[in-house]
């Protein structure tokens, strides 16, 4: 999961794309970058770590020119290096090209393989620097040429943002994984992974790139083509709306926040529970606790406290306070919660560590009852797509019955939401979303 942003024809086009990062910094913490162009020269900057703590005044005013792409980390296929940070900028035939990449491409190891065979040198780990060598590998064609004839050997979930002297493109793989939107400032055209980042702007909303969609921007002009390997399938990732978007994002057509409300209803209904009141984990699950706790007609309350000035922790005690990290956080309302029963409603439950270490704290605040809700279905699978989601042998739904997940949590009762009621809550054709990590079954083989 990453964020991508790009804009052309502005004069502040570094500042903006900084201010739309900094409004996807949810979609990846662990590195980030900004390469602008001035139509002659690139100029970039790249840096480990948060938006705010990468970039200063001082380096957005080195960052000249009239088009800039950007890009906000979270690995999941190469190392967590400065060497795999985005946007990756090359030098080719057709000049500098700088690309910034959303997803993970599933046939990254062979095609590396084949060009490593065929003397590509390839300067990172990550699967994102293989679009741009097959690009340059068929040079002799054209950039367009060479551009679609990259876009048909690579498989997987791509959403992508290229700058050229010349022109910004974006591109959305052909099954619509992930999001990808395409707005208007002023003069300029704007491309961002969710629209939360063109409200922060003022962007106006134009629509989402199609699947499998080619946008190209060159002096003003807009031209839209597409990959040339069709299919009639969506696959939209069903986990945008579950966890990775902002709730006040669009994303495949709806807001999120309408989504995880009702996913938290349609939870009430299949799962309700005898409480007090209902809490949700924050920040993710509060929209679904919500709509859960409306259905119920039991009071929503705040029972956890996150804080979201927590940023990489180097230095921690040792076992004098235990499950430091969780403590670090989230903090609960001892005097709301103390002698009463809860339902907690959290997004998902992936390897079971933090869960556990969450209900303990909670336990510990003197609650009564614990009765987790978690608004989607069991993750039985691993994903292939651009969650880190693990190996099956470490996801504990694929390995345990929900009762020993129960006990393993320490919750009085432990129920998921349905995989029909999850798509149901979409208010979407549910044949239209991905839903692997949950059935097995993958749209991209």
């Amino acid at each position: 999961m990453c964020g991508v942003f790009g804009i052309s024809n502005n004069k502040e086009s570094a500042k903006i794309v900084y201010s739309g990062l900094y409004a996807l910094q949810h979609r990846g913490q662990e590195s980030c970058g900004i390469v602008t162009c001035d139509r002659k020269k690139f100029y970039s900057h790249l840096g480990m770590g948060l938006v705010s703590e990468v970039f200063s005044e001082d380096i957005l005013n080195e960052l000249k020119g009239t088009s800039a792409i950007g890009h906000t980390r979270y690995s999941t296929y190469g190392e967590t290096t400065l060497k795999n940070a985005q946007p990756i900028k090359v030098n080719t035939v057709f000049g500098e090209i700088a690309l910034a990449h959303n997803g993970n491409l599933i046939n990254a190891a062979e095609l590396r393989s084949e060009l490593e065979l065929q003397g590509s040198i390839f300067q990172t780990t990550s699967d994102s620097e293989i679009i741009l060598h097959l690009i340059a590998k068929s040079a002799k064609l054209g950039f367009k040429y060479s551009l679609v004839n990259a876009l048909n050997k690579i498989k997987g979930a791509f959403s992508i943002i290229l700058l050229t002297k010349n022109e910004l493109i974006a591109v959305r793989d052909p099954f619509g994984i992930r999001p990808l939107w395409l707005g208007k400032l002023g003069d300029s055209y704007v491309f961002s992974s969710e629209t939360c980042a063109f409200d922060l702007l003022n962007v106006k909303y134009l629509r989402e790139l199609k699947p499998g969609e080619i946008v190209q921007i060159s002096n003003k002009r807009v031209t839209s083509s597409y990959i040339n390997w069709s299919q009639d399938k969506k696959a939209h990732c069903v986990f945008e709306y579950i966890y990775f978007s902002r709730p006040d994002s669009k994303v495949f057509g709806r807001t999120v926040y309408d989504v995880r409300r009702e996913l938290g209803k349609i939870l009430a209904q299949e799962r309700p529970a005898d409480v007090d009141f209902v809490i949700g984990v924050p920040d993710s699950a509060v929209v679904a606790a919500v709509g859960y706790a409306k259905q119920l007609g039991k009071p929503y309350e705040t029972g956890l406290i996150r804080s979201h000035y927590v940023g990489r922790t180097f230095i921690q005690p040792k076992q004098s306070i235990r499950d430091f990290n969780v403590r670090l956080k989230y903090n609960p309302v001892i005097s709301m919660l103390k002698g009463k029963r809860i339902a907690v409603i959290d997004d998902s439950i992936v390897r079971g560590t933090t869960s556990r270490k969450l209900i303990k704290m909670l336990r510990k605040s003197g609650v009564k009852e614990i009765h987790l809700r978690i608004s989607s279905p069991p993750i039985m699978f691993p994903c292939f797509y651009g969650i880190d989601t693990p190996s099956k042998e470490e996801l504990i739904a694929a390995n345990s019955s929900v009762e020993d997940i129960r006990k393993y949590l320490g919750v009085d009762s432990l129920c998921y939401l349905s995989v029909a009621g999850m798509l149901k809550a979409t208010g979407l054709k549910p044949e239209d979303f991905c839903t692997a990590c949950f059935t097995g079954e993958y749209p991209v083989k």
